[in-house]
């Protein structure tokens, strides 16, 4: 494990950031449902983790730093000055989905597939921004 200690893996999902969806219950049943939206976007985060970065996975007992970069639409209705703020990074995203959901909706989709659990990520960091370009760029380090 001492050749990816230095190792960071980079990769981004395109399209806009989404958050983890709260289970709802079935009435019937009793029974958890994962929204399928939630089910989709971590395909699609699973899915695009193995292509960018090869199926590389962190060692069961690394300790790993996430950070994480969610860029959001830039609304059409906003006027011209405020479209270029927003681009500008100076007016930045305070609407759904919140960081917590972003980061949760990420790690999840990353167990058994970059690491064994997201219990070893130690450090996290989520930063919202504009962008004409939706997206989330994720990189992981092992510290």
């Amino acid at each position: 494990s001492r050749g990816c200690r230095n190792m960071e893996l980079k990769f981004t999902v395109h399209g806009e950031p989404k958050g983890k969806g709260r289970p709802r219950f079935n009435t019937k049943t009793g029974h958890a449902i994962t929204p399928k939206d939630t089910v989709n976007y971590e395909t699609l985060v699973h899915m695009e983790y193995l292509k960018q970065c090869e199926n590389f996975r962190f060692p069961e007992d690394a300790m790993l730093d996430m950070r994480i970069k969610a860029f959001y639409s830039i609304p059409k209705s906003k006027s011209k000055k405020v479209k270029e703020s927003m681009r500008k990074h100076i007016v930045r995203p305070t609407k759904k989905p919140d960081m917590d959901n972003v980061i949760k909706i990420i790690a999840d989709a990353l167990n058994q597939v970059a690491y064994r659990d997201d219990t070893q990520i130690v450090d996290c960091q989520c930063r919202k921004f504009y962008s004409e370009e939706p997206r989330v760029e994720v990189s992981i380090k092992q510290i």
